[in-house]
């Protein structure tokens, strides 16, 4: 049976996953970047979403947590201000994502939305389809793309915590990293995840984050 997780998903010690002021030159908010210098330099990071093929990279515990994100992987959910800094309705189509033509997906990938659009193939085998009807439909789209594999939400904050506060997320891979954001958007501000049911299943340190892996 497929699964609802999310995975390499990066929080400050203060809970926050995006720092204030997001940007276009800065989608992440002030700050947000020092959320993921554990992924940046593994070799998962570096041939999925770089494109590399010259096999370098660490190979640590922050790559077998890297690794395990991509594995049995049939379709993605992610919200709109993940897809882009586009706000409002689509002017045009010419907004295709921050990862140029090839994005990193190679699945279909679900984009919330309160604006339709048409679905957008790109290269690679990643489409995206823009769902309008909210996360239910989008969970039930992609567990039909998926064909029996998991389904992996990519964020933002604000997607994840509306499939968590309703218990829908299965696993829950968090790299925690040594910073303080102070700001931005707090992951479990007012969820009760022990309420929902939710463990700690894992719990593995690294030079880079402390890897924490919740399950219901």
């Amino acid at each position: 049976m497929s699964k609802l997780r999310v995975n390499a998903f990066g929080i400050s010690l203060d809970g926050y996953g995006a720092g204030p002021d997001q940007a276009l030159d800065n989608p992440l908010g002030v700050g947000g970047m020092g959320l993921h210098p554990w992924f940046h330099g593994t070799k998962t990071f570096r041939r999925m979403v770089m494109g590399a093929t010259d096999g370098a990279g660490r190979e640590d515990v922050d790559e077998d947590f890297a690794a395990r994100s991509f594995e049995n992987v049939g379709a993605w959910i992610m919200g709109r201000n993940m897809f882009g800094p586009v706000r409002g309705p689509w002017e045009d189509e010419s907004w295709k994502g921050w990862w140029g033509d090839s994005p990193p997906y190679h699945v279909p990938v679900f984009v919330l939305t309160h604006h339709p659009r048409a679905p957008l193939t790109m290269a690679g085998g990643t489409t995206f389809h823009f769902v309008t009807e909210g996360i239910q439909v989008a969970l039930d789209r992609a567990k039909e793309a998926a064909k029996e594999k998991d389904i992996r939400i990519g964020g933002g904050v604000a997607t994840i915590r509306q499939y968590l506060a309703e218990g829908l997320i299965d696993e829950l891979h968090l790299a925690v990293s040594p910073v303080l954001l102070g700001r931005g958007e707090h992951l479990f501000s007012g969820i009760d995840t022990v309420r929902l049911g939710y463990r700690t299943a894992e719990h593995v340190p690294s030079e880079h984050a402390t890897h924490v892996v919740l399950k219901k």
